[in-house]
């Protein structure tokens, strides 16, 4: 007997020795956290901030975001996703405890006393693999890439949020722009009358202005339509059905926004909610793969019952128990290769999960070198187009001045405005997109939402 039991106990041993997953995908995450990129400089204006609300300061915004965070419907379900994973950790920590459970049933015969049997049975699976632990770590890590989905979700609904309050400013200061426009057309309209009444202009003049002046009423009527939309989209984020100009602080220029500051890029990266996910996805899937290890071993369970028997309830609600204590040893011999198909498959997964994990990490490299390559080159070209206004501005007053002396025609003058008006729109677009650039760099460096 002792012979045999050493015979067991030393199949046992070797059994768990081989049926053991060694992947190492996980470790190769940590060390690989986009260190060694060469990363590109960082303009010298460029602040230190630890939030993306750091980044744009206006009044009013705050409370957007707050009824976003609270009113948008996918973040809503995301939370609710978290909460889904939190309620299966806690299903699956209840089967590494004992179960108990109670039953009464009762018989009636003719000719026969009523009988009536209650039993209570406790039952425990013995842990000896650590299966059910490691069933337990892979629930624990699951609920890790839930949260972190959830941050990852937060982040990019405020960065949204942010970049369509300063989309519907963009299009308000266009619609501005252009009827400044259009009421000089107008003015000039007026000028051009005058000139043709006295004999000093043609008719041609005056269809040249009209024609110019409904141009621009075509291109306020689109911009509108433009802000309209943008005001929809916002409200979708924000959990309502519709909203217009006046609930937003939309001011008459843009707000100033941070450019944040990426002096050590690996760092940053390594706080992204997405790459947060996708590491803890590939710890969820390893320990899944060394359960399905583990479900090669045998397995222990243990239980104890007590039962009584009695012409009533209450007699046999243990008066007189008989109890009964039962160990079992059970090992998988032959499942058509089920078990060994279902290593296969979650080793797969686990592989699965490291190339996630890898797209996610190549994505936010590149994300951040585009966002610092952008402002770069929005700076530049906001700088040149600026010198362009600069001197479209002086050509129109000079032109201006010389038409009304006949010295130059009307096409000429139209050409004038409609270049001055065109590289004031070209601005505007640029400070658009230099600001909402800016909120993408953050985002793409990890910046989240403070407390």
């Amino acid at each position: 007997m002792r012979h045999t039991l050493l015979a067991v106990s030393l199949t046992l041993v070797l059994s768990g020795c081989a049926s053991q997953y060694t992947g190492d995908f996980s470790e190769n995450a940590q060390l690989n956290t986009g260190k060694g990129v060469n990363w590109q400089a960082m303009p010298a204006e460029a602040d230190s901030v630890t939030s993306l609300t750091e980044l744009v300061s206006v009044p009013g915004l705050p409370a957007l975001i707050d009824e976003a965070l609270s009113g948008n419907p996918g973040l809503q379900q995301q939370l609710i996703s978290l909460k889904t994973a939190k309620a299966q950790k806690s299903v699956t920590n209840a089967s590494r405890l004992p179960g108990v459970s109670a039953g009464l049933n009762g018989t009636r015969q003719q000719d026969s006393d009523d009988s009536f049997n209650a039993s209570l049975t406790v039952s425990w699976e013995a842990d000896i693999w650590n299966k059910l632990g490691n069933q337990v770590s892979a629930a624990q890590w699951s609920v890790a890439a839930s949260e972190a989905e959830l941050t990852s979700v937060t982040n990019t609904l405020v960065a949204e949020v942010m970049r369509g309050y300063l989309e519907v400013a963009y299009y308000q200061q266009l619609i501005d722009n252009k009827q400044a426009r259009l009421t000089l057309l107008k003015n000039n309209q007026e000028v051009i009358l005058k000139r043709y009444r006295t004999g000093l202009g043609a008719l041609e003049d005056l269809d040249n202005a009209r024609t110019s002046s409904a141009t621009s009423e075509a291109n306020i009527a689109a911009y509108k339509e433009n802000l309209a939309q943008s005001l929809r989209a916002l409200a979708v984020l924000l959990g309502r059905t519709d909203m217009s100009v006046s609930d937003l602080p939309v001011a008459a220029a843009f707000p100033d926004v941070l450019l944040p500051l990426t002096s050590l890029p690996e760092q940053d990266l390594a706080r992204r909610p997405d790459l947060m996910a996708a590491y803890a996805n590939i710890q969820a899937q390893e320990f899944s793969t060394r359960v399905a290890y583990k479900s090669l071993l045998p397995s222990i369970s243990l239980s104890a019952a007590l039962s009584d028997t009695g012409t009533s309830p209450s007699q046999a609600l243990f008066t007189n128990p008989v109890w009964q204590l039962l160990g079992q040893l059970t090992a998988p011999l032959f499942q058509g290769g089920e078990l060994r198909a279902n290593i296969d498959i979650q080793e797969l997964a686990v592989e699965n999960s490291w190339w996630g994990y890898q797209s996610t990490l190549l994505t936010a490299v590149k994300e951040v070198q585009d966002g610092i390559g952008q402002e770069k080159s929005l700076a530049s070209q906001y700088q040149a187009t600026s010198v362009a206004l600069a001197n479209a501005k002086r050509s129109s007053d000079t032109y201006t001045k010389q038409y009304r002396q006949g010295l130059v025609d009307i096409l000429d003058l139209l050409s004038v405005y409609q270049q001055t008006y065109d590289l004031q729109a070209q601005l505007l677009q640029l400070q658009f997109n230099q600001l909402s650039n800016r909120i993408s760099l953050g985002l793409a460096l990890g910046l989240g939402v403070s407390a």
